[in-house]
């Protein structure tokens, strides 16, 4: 069957102006859509219901979709996507998966019931319609990803570069003199998790230091963090003397743990963590963490999704800066 690409590469032009002569016809010059319809006729192109339906008709609303509403790391980025929604006269429907599949397809069932317009997704999956709207629509489906970057998905996406992140705090403690270092990661088959793994382990093995890495296995949660820096402080010759965590809320835990342990941070033992949440900068000590601009995300994945619903060319992959930020929660190792 025919494709929307083939008429392109027949005609000459590109996929998103046959998708708006075939769908918003005013828009395209007349001579321009003669030749595209022309060439649709002779190639034998069926129009897709599912693009039909999700660019006539319009619902004036987003989907976001959120792993743990609870998480304070989503409460920034929906406060950008939100005003930016509203600022282009879209309302934003908020979905909790709470990491449910069958809660994640619910949701993406929105779009083919035309609930929704578009849909942004903060996880690391996409749901089988979701998947499904995607294969059909190629780059012209009103499906973005925000934070949790997995190329694998195939979706145009909004993020930083979590393996770069995670090499610089590394470097960071590695700096400081710390040799033995534990790293308190996420599940293991979230992206976020392979990616700053991946930077991990890239710093350490350029200091030759990849066989003292101490791996501890965590859920991003505060308790995760607890649990995870009792298990590995206070057996002796072979404790870390610092802990590079995969979020903020591990970094807690972590912290938690020390305060519980008779430690003190940094003077005993060197904490950093990633995201940088509000609160992280009025702990006791401020936390030295990888910042990254969780607002930013949420304009840049509303932005990004508008401009797919209302076919634009706009760059697919958004890449953005991320800084670490430096406080009392780390220092040079002594002894």
């Amino acid at each position: 069957m025919a494709t929307i690409y083939d008429i392109a590469k027949h005609v000459g032009v590109s996929a998103g102006t046959v998708s708006r002569a075939l769908s918003r016809p005013e828009k395209v010059l007349p001579a321009t859509r003669e030749r595209i319809e022309q060439a649709a006729a002779a190639l034998g192109y069926v129009p897709n219901t599912i693009a039909r339906t999700l660019k006539t008709q319009r619902s004036g609303k987003i989907l976001v979709t959120v792993p743990d509403i609870a998480n304070p790391f989503f409460a920034q980025i929906l406060q950008g996507a939100e005003e930016t929604a509203q600022a282009a006269d879209y309302a934003v429907l908020l979905g909790d998966t709470q990491h449910q599949p069958d809660r994640e397809e619910r949701y993406a069932q929105m779009l083919r019931r035309n609930e929704a317009d578009g849909l942004i997704v903060l996880g690391h999956r996409l749901p089988p319609t979701a998947r499904e709207i995607v294969k059909q629509l190629g780059p012209h489906a009103p499906v973005v990803n925000g934070c949790e970057f997995d190329p694998a998905l195939g979706i145009p996406s909004v993020h930083i570069d979590n393996a770069a992140a995670a090499r610089a705090a590394m470097e960071h403690l590695y700096g400081l003199g710390h040799e033995r270092i534990a790293v308190v990661g996420g599940p293991p088959d979230n992206p976020l998790h392979q990616q700053r793994l991946e930077g991990v382990k890239t710093a350490a093995r350029a200091r030759g230091r990849l066989r003292q890495l101490v791996l501890a296995p965590g859920d991003f949660s505060v308790e995760s963090g607890y649990a995870a820096a009792r298990r590995l402080l206070g057996q002796g010759a072979g404790t870390p003397t610092a802990a590079f965590c995969f979020s903020d809320q591990m970094a807690l835990g972590v912290l938690a743990a020390c305060r519980d342990l008779g430690l003190s941070v940094p003077q005993d033992f060197s904490i950093v963590g990633f995201d940088d949440l509000v609160s992280s900068r009025y702990l006791n000590p401020p936390l030295t963490t990888i910042s990254q601009p969780m607002r930013e995300i949420g304009i840049r994945a509303v932005k990004l999704l508008l401009a797919i619903i209302d076919g634009v060319d706009v760059q697919h992959r958004q890449t953005l800066d991320f800084a670490l930020m430096l406080r009392g929660s780390t220092a040079e190792r002594v002894g």
